[in-house]
């Protein structure tokens, strides 16, 4: 019987992939010699119509890879479901193609499983490049956290965030929402309560499963001694603007899905509000550094699309 399937979708990120899948190979490796070879571990990638080298690479570089190459980009959710129809592990291991396995990181996060019945998933402590934290879990999103989120009010006090700075050292902690970069779940939860729901195409997939999860009465834990490198974006980096209008088109989907349709429209209205507020300030803009000037530039721009298209969301 196989006791862990690792997913990974992949759309463009070729060199990436090739670094992660190499790490992953490498804690395989590790896991059975711990194991006397005893833990059966499956690899499924799902490429969501790469123009790069992706499909060639993994053919010729990673036979072990079991390889699903879609026509079109079908998206993150839908393409995660596709392998997990596909594939047969007690436990299902989702990474990000830009992720790197630091040592340990598979035993982990697989042993905490195995010694807490009552978790239906957990996810790993990742970090960026530097070794910096990122914040791989969160609280449910509510209206106010998010207004809380958008107006940064989280480096005064952390209500939209989790204290991670003071978890990272301690024991696994209780969360509301682990982030799919690393996120590991149970067959028999997703037996019980179905995949990712494909009215998200990207972002706010993992978030929705996790709503589920909790209400089918199962526990998520972020596992600090399982780390993982996480570069983050590299394939939603590809088209910027138009994955900053997918993340709130989906934070409004998941608003009206799980609180309801005056909850959605409550949110579409703080987002209205904070991007004016935001597009006031641009006048500001070439008093900054240059660089910085840039990245604001950039982001009124996002946030005037998002304006022009809430109608629609």
């Amino acid at each position: 019987m196989t006791k862990l399937s690792i997913i990974l979708v992949s759309w463009n990120t070729s060199q990436l992939l090739s670094a992660c899948l190499h790490s992953v190979g490498e804690q395989i490796a590790t896991l059975d010699a711990a194991r006397a070879a005893t833990t059966s571990v499956e690899t499924l990638v799902v490429d969501n119509a790469s123009s790069d080298e992706s499909v060639a690479m993994i053919r010729r570089d990673f036979p072990w890879v079991r390889l699903l190459a879609n026509g079109q980009n079908v998206g993150f959710a839908a393409a995660n479901n596709q392998a997990m129809a596909a594939c047969a592990g007690e436990m299902i291991w989702l990474l990000n193609p830009d992720t790197l396995l630091l040592p340990g990181a598979l035993t982990t996060l697989l042993e905490f499983m195995e010694e807490h019945p009552e978790a239906g998933a957990a996810g790993s402590c990742l970090l960026n490049a530097d070794g910096t934290l990122q914040q791989a879990c969160s609280p449910a999103p509510t209206l106010s956290r998010e207004l809380w989120r958008l107006l940064h009010l989280d480096a005064i006090h952390p209500y939209a965030r989790y204290p991670l700075q003071a978890w990272q050292n301690g024991a696994a902690q209780q969360v509301d929402v682990v982030q799919g970069a690393s996120f590991m779940i149970r067959r028999l939860v997703l037996d019980q309560i179905g995949f990712f729901d494909t009215d998200y195409f990207m972002y706010t997939e993992e978030v929705d499963l996790c709503h589920r999860i909790r209400a089918a009465g199962w526990q998520i834990y972020w596992v600090p001694q399982s780390r993982v490198l996480h570069y983050g974006g590299q394939s939603t980096q590809q088209a910027p603007a138009a994955m900053f209008l997918q993340l709130y088109q989906t934070k409004v989907t998941y608003f009206r899905k799980r609180q309801g349709a005056v909850a959605a429209r409550l949110y579409k209205t703080i987002l209205l509000a904070v991007s004016v507020a935001r597009l006031a300030l641009v006048p500001l803009t070439p008093l900054q550094k240059p660089d910085r000037r840039t990245r604001q530039m950039a982001l009124a721009g996002h946030y005037l699309r998002l304006v022009l298209n809430l109608h629609r969301m």
